[in-house]
């Protein structure tokens, strides 16, 4: 089996000066077709399997304002709409779809979502966060739906993934962590959030600059024992290439090889308990540049590929000691 991938740039979801744009994707574009994956079409998520997340009354004033408003500004972080954006926001979470279902039939091994708008942050009665629908949380729900009992969402946007959380907070059947920096948008996350549901709702709260080395005792500290704990049948990562060093908007510390690190200790998380079946959900990550970098490094990971290109970009900023903050949250989870 091969890894595969959808692509979803929406060139018409765009709005003057704004940081999440198709530029974001111009420069991994014509990578593509270089690594060692297949391409699969993106048909539009239906409006029921949308509403598998998002209230129905929230999918029909999202179309209506898309083609009667647009374009415009529809919440302060800001995110915007064109009078194209439903349908791209549709094909987005298509898109996702289509690779979990792919990898669910054993027609893939694994998969990479490369979509927007990113939805991490878009929650069940509202869109924020530059997100229209939650493309992840959709595609979890549409894994239950077709033959899955137990899934996971591993979310390391440099933001927290409040509207994934949100969308499955009561639902024992997904597990959500969030590693996240603490202190910027949307201001969520805390390590005590979800007390009902400790072990299966996890948060990350990272400070600045924390970087390779604090992500990869995350990762062997936290990520595994969650794993290990949940033991689901299959995992969805949020990826978003913004907790990069030189991001503009965030100011985390990964490189492009600490995400190759990630993405190779969630992969074989996947074949230690889930037989293999991930998916990798692009969210954040706006220099083209660490978006390039950081997918081409995912890819490589997905297909256990040599590296070929290391971007050489190691943060400039000494990282903080995080190990009291990740103590104090495995001690919370009882993982220690």
């Amino acid at each position: 089996m091969t890894t595969v991938y959808t692509f979803v740039p929406s060139p018409n979801h765009v709005y003057p000066d704004h940081p999440e744009r198709p530029a974001r994707l111009e420069l991994l574009k014509p990578k593509l077709s270089s690594f060692n994956a297949t391409l699969l079409d993106s048909k539009p998520a239906s409006r029921d399997q949308v509403s598998l997340v998002h209230d129905p009354k929230l999918v029909s004033t999202l179309e209506k304002i898309c083609h009667e408003e647009a374009p415009g500004i529809i919440d302060y972080a800001p995110t915007y709409i064109t009078q194209f954006s439903f349908e791209d926001a549709l094909l987005a979470a298509g898109g996702v779809i289509a690779c979990s279902r792919a990898v669910i039939n054993g027609d893939a091994k694994n998969a990479f979502a490369i979509v927007r708008p990113p939805g991490h942050h878009a929650e069940p009665d509202k869109a924020m966060g530059f997100c229209i629908f939650n493309n992840i949380a959709v595609a979890a729900r549409d894994a239950l739906a077709n033959g899955m009992q137990r899934v996971m969402v591993i979310d390391y946007d440099a933001h927290h993934g409040n509207g994934t959380q949100a969308a499955v907070l009561d639902d024992e059947h997904i597990a959500f962590l969030s590693a996240h920096q603490w202190g910027i948008y949307p201001g969520t996350g805390t390590t005590m959030d979800a007390p009902h549901a400790k072990k299966r709702i996890v948060n990350v709260p990272l400070p600045a600059y924390a970087g390779d080395k604090v992500y990869e005792q995350t990762a062997d500290k936290i990520f595994k024992p969650f794993v290990e704990s949940f033991k689901p049948q299959m995992i969805f990562i949020s990826v978003g290439f913004d907790a990069h060093w030189n991001d503009p908007i965030t100011s985390l510390g990964l490189s492009t090889e600490g995400y190759f690190m990630l993405a190779k200790k969630v992969v074989s998380l996947a074949e230690e308990y889930c037989n293999g079946k991930i998916v990798f959900v692009l969210e954040g990550g706006y220099d083209p540049v660490n978006v390039s970098n950081g997918a081409e490094a995912t890819f490589d990971a997905l297909t256990n590929s040599k590296r070929e290109n290391d971007a050489n970009d190691l943060s400039p900023h000494k990282e903080p000691d995080c190990e009291p903050r990740i103590e104090e949250i495995r001690k919370w989870h009882g993982f220690s």
